[in-house]
């Protein structure tokens, strides 16, 4: 398994700016985190680095689950999205079986069930007439544009109706972005014909969310600058009335085509946005004519290939890009090496008590194109890893809520990692320090830190304090501070 690049070092400079600019009132004040689960994907809450660095964590194929295979769908479907709604699993993508115009009357709204994220089904809606035949799970048919980029979410804000309990948006850039409702994700309405976002390309998927932590609506979309494709953002309180587009920006790291974003809250952590990324390569050609002519490639879908890249944010103008190398690579076989293969789908979502998964098709522009899904641990996009001969990390001051510290860990049967609670100036609390951690080693995605056998933090809580991580052969995902 590929452990990912080290990157090491102190916070930079752009990276602290923002983030302090977001996460504290004044210069100097400790940063607020409460019980909340922090994830290493970024370094904003990383003060010093010393021997240890953030691994990008690999993940894992665990095979084809959806074949685009019905005379609805074909190889051109499109534009995934996956929504955990309570037990169950709801998948939505574009159908098309022949390439065209963005926004023809060709494209249709499928949508597909699971109750694990990995068996998958078609419901039979008797919605629309289809390809002749009313036995197909198409949501939205006859609609042109809007079947084109259809991008729903399930709506958390407080108080949502029930009738606009799913919510969507739809269009390209002559008809700009159409809000939708729905009160089971089957039956759609528009909230309005005119549309509540128009400055925009709008030509991919844009994506939108209840965002619990900035309090309101925000939208991730296309948008083109400089000649690449680029994503920027608009936030709303209604869904209807949104501000005026802003770019995103991504710090020092080298423009790039950013095809699909896909931007959604982590949901063990939805103060932090994941976004998967389809890099986009142009004119970069991976196959030859004659496996063109094997896998029935139609130009011109056989001249360009992508990736996938993690970015995430903590709301705001900003994609934190830590990790500039891919997170899902094409992998073997001409089949992945084609134009506009290994999009990923919109959403993470657990399938395990230890277990999360994320989706990426496979063989767009073919006769075979599939949905492949990817498992990675639960929190596992990054750790913070050291090697045997030891390391640690000390975060910037934070003050929190809880009882009890908990992290989600792993080491080697020789490895081991231990927490000591520090100061605001960085001297070990009586009682916290290294010395007096219990060794932890084993695999727990749930594991309680304890000091000479005692865990409890309680009288620490509301104080400003510092952690220190020290690592030999560990890894450590997440943290938080339970009540």
């Amino acid at each position: 398994m590929r452990a990912g690049p080290l990157v090491v070092g102190s916070l930079s400079v752009w990276a602290a700016v923002a983030f302090f600019a977001a996460a504290r009132g004044s210069a100097g004040e400790a940063v607020g985190i409460g019980s909340r689960r922090e994830i290493f994907v970024d370094r904003s809450l990383i003060d010093r680095l010393e021997g240890a660095g953030l691994r990008l964590r690999d993940p894992r194929p665990a095979g084809e689950v959806f074949r685009f295979d019905r005379p609805w769908e074909g190889r051109y479907c499109g534009y995934v999205t996956i929504l955990r709604d309570g037990g169950r699993f709801r998948m939505y993508y574009r159908g098309l079986p022949r390439a065209g115009r963005d926004g023809s009357d060709a494209e249709v709204t499928c949508m597909a069930e699971s109750a694990d994220g990995v068996g998958w089904m078609r419901p039979d809606l008797g919605l629309f007439e289809v390809c002749g035949t009313r036995e197909n799970n198409a949501v939205l048919a006859g609609a042109p544009p809007f079947s084109h980029n259809f991008s729903p979410f399930i709506d958390e804000r407080p108080g949502v109706p029930a009738e606009e309990r799913y919510k969507a948006l739809a269009g390209t850039s002559e008809s700009g972005l159409v809000a939708f409702a729905s009160p089971d994700g089957i039956r759609w309405r528009k909230l309005r014909d005119a549309p509540v976002i128009s400055k925009g390309a709008f030509d991919s998927q844009n994506v939108a969310f209840w965002s619990e932590s900035e309090g309101c609506y925000a939208c991730y979309f296309r948008t083109w600058s400089e000649g690449f494709r680029t994503i920027s953002r608009c936030v709303s309180k209604d869904f209807l009335a949104w501000s005026e587009p802003v770019p995103m920006r991504t710090g020092d790291a080298p423009r790039e085509h950013l095809y699909t974003n896909q931007t959604h809250p982590y949901f063990r952590a939805p103060h932090i946005y994941i976004a998967i990324a389809a890099r986009f390569v142009p004119g970069r050609r991976g196959i030859g004519a004659e496996e063109v002519r094997a896998l029935g490639i139609e130009p011109p879908y056989d001249g360009d290939c992508s990736d996938a890249v993690l970015m995430t944010s903590r709301g705001g103008d900003r994609f934190d890009r830590t990790f500039p190398e891919a997170f899902v690579r094409p992998g073997i076989g001409a089949a992945n090496w084609t134009s506009r293969t290994n999009y990923p789908a919109r959403g993470v979502v657990p399938t395990g008590p230890t277990e999360m998964s994320l989706y990426v098709q496979r063989g767009y522009g073919q006769s075979v194109h599939t949905l492949e899904r990817l498992a990675l641990r639960t929190d596992g996009f990054v750790s913070l890893g050291a090697p045997l001969a030891g390391g640690s990390a000390t975060t910037i001051p934070i003050r929190f809520g809880g009882k009890s510290l908990e992290i989600n860990v792993s080491t080697s049967a020789a490895g081991e990692a231990r927490v000591e609670i520090q100061d605001e100036g960085g001297r070990g609390i009586e009682g916290y320090t290294l010395a007096d951690c219990d060794a932890i080693f084993g695999d727990a995605i749930e594991r309680i830190v304890s000091w000479k056998g005692r865990a409890d933090v309680g009288a620490l809580a509301g104080r400003a304090v510092r952690l220190r991580f020290a690592l030999k052969d560990a890894d450590i995902y997440s943290f938080r501070f339970r009540p």
